[in-house]
């Protein structure tokens, strides 16, 4: 049987721009009427999403399938490593908790189990497709994992793709990285590589000519393209490097009621999905900050627990730093949510019959009349429903609706006085509604266990509107349409790199032509 074309995009090292490329060559080719899919055998993120069957597969992959203009499915990602430690991890397969696993037990001993489900999820992915854009994880030269990687090389000869090797030259030395990742490959390997792209390149170009040249002609593989690097790129990063990167800067002295909003995201050790506050921290009006320390937290208007891989511990983590007690005083000034594992913190205690978190009863920050008890079984499920509360810290709202996703062990049990937050329907559950979150009885303080609720344009506006007005300022002088904005960073990014590399070669190298469908009007691939 003639194998599905296959492009498999492989970096130097991890955050080179693999999960951004894929995405470009997912959009180009897409556009340009091809039936493409992404395609990760494994990932390692705490950054996650539900796909329409209810199952958890990587954001990064969830992400690419968007590029595509198609669902995620969990065959895209079928083993994500979520770590829970420096030294652990759960593995999620086919979008369901497989197990807890040691580092050292999981690469010595028992990811070889899981290749024949990578390869079934691949083969389900080709059937339906005529292209598929594999990405591979970190390098695929890793000379101590190599003979147990599943994602890298070994992929591209179940997948039969044609490689391409990205280097990231912002971060300095690219030639030395791209020549050193091709000789510690075996001459079998290096065969299944076609060339290189350079990435995230600043400045002028004629300035790299003959460092191409040279590396060119001692690895005999020629350069494919130079990316520029695009600047206030506003999607998806796939791991925390990124959010490193958001400055937490001290907020200036400031009455006026036209000022921005003061927002303070907790930065937890385990926090997960933190692209969550992607829009927010896009909207004009916010000034948002990543807080560490009770210093860094202290002041804002409205703060955020984000979502957490180990509730338990975090909220522990947050009692040390001192950050509980300038939450427990923002009740009673400010405004607070609570996101997923940090929604469960705003309860009133967190039960681990089961040592899923390592067993016990942990208290928690009792600002919210619910309690928590973990379970071993996440729910992951895609969520619409609408508002249940009247007003929104205290202001009334006129849109209701809601949308985002569940990924979450635990189940939460409302209390005496307790007021959910909204009314939900799950994917493929037509007919039950089911509660989530709560607020408080002041309106001051709530939680959802909704991730990408701010990723809804009327949602969030409605949202920040309420906020600025509880804290006593003026409406914002606008807001954003982060849907468009999305779309339009889309093809920002599509038309860089469809302008840096030719598409139509790299279709040349698995086989294919460029099609003679016309592409959709306005997208990167018509303007080609």
């Amino acid at each position: 049987m003639t194998k599905t074309p296959a492009l498999m995009v492989l970096g130097t090292g991890s955050h080179v721009g693999k999960s951004l490329i894929v995405a470009a060559l997912c959009r180009i080719f897409s556009s340009a009427g091809l039936r493409v899919s992404p395609f990760k055998a494994q990932n390692m993120s705490l950054n996650s999403a539900a796909t329409t069957e209810g199952l958890e597969i990587g954001r990064a992959q969830a992400f690419q399938a968007e590029a595509a203009g198609i669902p995620a499915s969990v065959h895209m990602n079928p083993v994500l490593l979520k770590p829970s430690s420096d030294m652990a991890s759960q593995v999620i397969v086919r979008g369901k908790i497989f197990a807890q696993f040691s580092a050292e037990d999981y690469f010595c001993r028992r990811n070889e189990e899981l290749v024949p489900i990578v390869r079934e999820s691949y083969e389900i992915l080709a059937a339906q497709n005529e292209l598929i854009i594999l990405e591979g994880a970190g390098s695929p030269a890793e000379i101590n994992l190599k003979d147990r990687d599943i994602v890298n090389l070994r992929m591209a000869r179940v997948a039969g793709a044609r490689c391409i090797l990205v280097g990231d030259i912002d971060r300095g030395g690219v030639f030395a990285s791209l020549f050193g990742t091709l000789a510690l490959l075996e001459p079998s390997e290096r065969d299944l590589i076609d060339g290189f792209i350079i990435n995230k390149f600043r400045g002028d170009i004629r300035l790299l000519s003959d460092g191409i040249r040279g590396l060119e002609e001692r690895v005999g593989k020629p350069c494919l393209g130079v990316v520029p690097y695009i600047e206030n790129l506003r999607l998806d990063e796939e791991d925390s490097v990124s959010i490193e990167r958001t400055a937490s800067v001290p907020w200036r002295p400031e009455n006026s009621p036209n000022r921005l909003l003061r927002v303070a995201i907790i930065r937890f050790p385990s926090i997960s999905n933190f692209t969550d506050f992607d829009p927010l921290i896009a909207e004009p009006s916010i000034d948002v900050r990543l807080c560490r320390t009770a210093a860094e937290s202290d002041g804002a208007d409205l703060i955020i627990l984000p979502g957490s891989k180990q509730t338990v511990d975090d909220l522990r983590w947050m009692h040390e730093a001192g950050i509980s007690e300038v939450v427990r005083k923002q009740a009673e000034r400010g405004l607070i949510v609570g996101i997923c594992g940090g929604m469960q913190m705003l309860g009133t205690a967190i039960d681990d019959p089961y040592g899923v978190e390592g067993g016990g009863t942990q208290a928690a920050l009792g600002l919210l009349s619910i309690r928590t008890r973990m379970s071993r079984e996440k729910t992951t499920q895609e969520v619409t429903g609408e508002l249940i509360i009247p007003k929104l810290f205290g202001e009334p709202l006129s849109s209701s609706t809601v949308r985002g996703y569940e990924i979450h062990v635990g189940q939460t049990e409302y209390l005496e006085t307790s007021s959910p937050f909204a009314r939900i329907r799950r994917s493929g559950d037509a007919e039950e509604f089911a509660f989530d979150g709560c607020t408080s009885r002041n309106g001051r303080v709530l939680g959802t266990y909704l991730h990408g609720i701010f990723h809804e344009d009327a949602f969030r506006h409605e949202f920040l509107c309420a906020a600025r007005k509880a804290c006593g300022l003026a409406p914002a002088d606008s807001v954003l349409n982060w849907k468009q904005l999305r779309e339009n960073e889309f093809e920002r990014l599509a038309g860089t790199v469809a302008g840096a590399v030719d598409p139509q070669r790299l279709l040349g190298l698995v086989s294919l032509v460029w099609p003679s469908v016309p592409a959709q009007e306005g997208t990167c691939a018509s303007r080609r």
